[in-house]
């Protein structure tokens, strides 16, 4: 089934117990970030704040629309208790599809239905909540869709990033310097002393943002993507006051322009590795231009933080299946990449038919031969499901050689300023180390001398098995 919009998969949401409506007044004041963050903890549903303090009826705020694995599989379509593997596999079939977006008219896209142009542009209209204690300010941007373009290409990039309201007409954000948004600014617009066109969209169907999270390589087009996961061409729309397109069916659209020569105080902020990430810096400043809106327009949150929240579940599946694929094109011989939403892609685990030191090197050397979002991998044998976290420690425990099976990469500008454990001075100058886990047994040993692992697909004939799987329920077991 192929969503339109946000309002779409919420009455499939509702259908399937997926969501909860809060009629009750809410503060947009810390108070919608810690019922969404509660709630996320809790495994909990998609939230609907309905009634929200200092703003009139109609104006919503939506916490955690793809925040469970059960919701993941909604959106793609498959039933909510489809497992984590199989969304993966259907993810990457489907993604191999794209279809061309269709183009509509300003009277016909429901994004337009309200337009804010010029001096009339309020952001403050929206209730941008403050989501975390100690945040630098109202985010507004959290769980969507950032549209930019190559003035040179033509080539359109959808990323995700935080964007802050700074004052009415001027936002604040933080994509970092290694994202595809910062190198189009930095190569294409900055030198010129241009402003870059940007849009901010907010609320689009939910696999519009899961595209937006997901690291195309250049010159890939997310909208053919989405309309090819959907399996229905995605409505686009011009802004206006930019040649960008944008999702028709979006709640909110926020256009402005990036500007060369401004800089604006961001964070901090509870960002996606679980962790409130350093002080207020200098951010990107955005000139807002326009704004347009839905009648009842929704605000889309995510109260970010230790996982799983949407941001760990989508970024988790997406750069899982995009690692898969450039580690195949590098011919390592992978079977599965799976990223644990609880390692909020800072922990990594490959499955390969063949392992050994030499291996393990050149997966460690895919990950860090260019921007290194990345810093901890565990390589295991095609017989451990890399889906099955106690499978993972099991073989990373007893297959992993402290002395030999431990290999460290150590870069230069190039690495992940949002981890955690670096230091200050490393943060600023993008250093930073990786290390990979030989997991798997040395390619060398006979296979004799292969210890045999006590499970009950590894242990007992293929007749047994079968035998008791046929007999379970006659055993009385469930």
């Amino acid at each position: 089934m192929a969503f339109n919009d946000h309002r779409d998969f919420f009455q499939v949401l509702e259908r399937e117990g997926e969501l909860a409506r809060i009629s009750r007044e809410v503060s947009w004041d810390l108070e919608v970030g810690a019922i969404g963050r509660r709630t996320y903890e809790r495994q909990g549903p998609c939230l609907l704040f309905e009634n929200i303090k200092d703003y009139p009826q109609g104006f919503r705020i939506s916490n955690g629309t793809t925040g469970t694995w059960s919701r993941v599989a909604l959106a793609l379509g498959l039933p909510k208790d489809t497992s984590v593997r199989e969304i993966y596999r259907v993810y990457e079939e489907k993604l191999e599809k794209k279809l061309p977006p269709n183009t509509l008219t300003r009277n016909n896209a429901p994004c337009k239905e309200n337009i804010m142009l010029g001096d009339d542009v309020n952001l403050y209209k929206f209730p941008s909540p403050m989501i975390h204690e100690g945040d630098g300010g109202r985010y507004i941007g959290t769980w969507d869709a950032v549209i930019c373009k190559d003035p040179i290409t033509g080539w359109t990039n959808w990323g995700m990033y935080r964007f802050m309201v700074h004052t009415k007409n001027w936002l604040t954000g933080w994509p970092q310097s290694t994202s595809q948004l910062a190198m189009i600014f930095k190569e294409k617009y900055l030198p010129k002393n241009e402003p870059m066109p940007i849009a901010i969209v907010i609320g689009a169907d939910p696999i519009s943002h899961i595209m937006a999270t997901h690291p195309f390589r250049p010159q890939d087009n997310e909208a053919e993507h989405a309309g090819g996961m959907r399996g229905k061409p995605m409505d686009l729309v011009r802004c206006e006051t930019s040649d960008l397109m944008v999702p028709a069916h979006a709640e909110i659209v926020i256009e402005g322009h990036l500007m060369p020569d401004k800089i604006a105080p961001d964070g901090p902020f509870g960002e996606y590795p679980g962790y409130r990430s350093g002080t207020m810096c200098d951010g990107v400043a955005v000139k807002v231009s326009a704004v347009t809106y839905r009648n009842d327009p929704i605000l889309t949150m995510i109260a970010l933080g230790t996982p799983p929240d949407d941001s760990s579940i989508a970024a988790s599946m997406s750069a899982g299946i995009a690692m898969k694929q450039g580690l195949l094109r590098h011919g390592i011989p992978v079977t599965d990449v799976y990223v644990p939403p609880e390692g909020v892609t800072h922990l990594i685990i490959v499955g390969v038919k063949k392992g050994g030191t030499e291996v393990a090197r050149r997966v460690l050397d895919y990950f860090t031969a260019r921007r290194v979002m990345t810093n901890k991998h565990i390589v295991v044998d095609e017989d451990v499901d890399v889906f099955n976290m106690a499978e993972v420690l099991h073989a990373f425990a007893t297959r992993c050689h402290p002395g030999t099976g431990i290999a460290y990469e150590w870069y230069e500008g190039r690495s992940n300023s949002l981890t955690p454990f670096y230091s200050p001075d490393e943060r600023s100058k993008l250093k930073g180390v990786s290390v990979v886990f030989d997991s798997t047994w040395p390619p060398s040993w006979p296979r004799e001398i292969i210890p045999i692992k006590a499970s009950f697909k590894t242990i007992y004939s293929p007749e047994v098995q079968e035998k008791v799987v046929n007999n379970w329920q006659k055993y009385g077991l469930k």
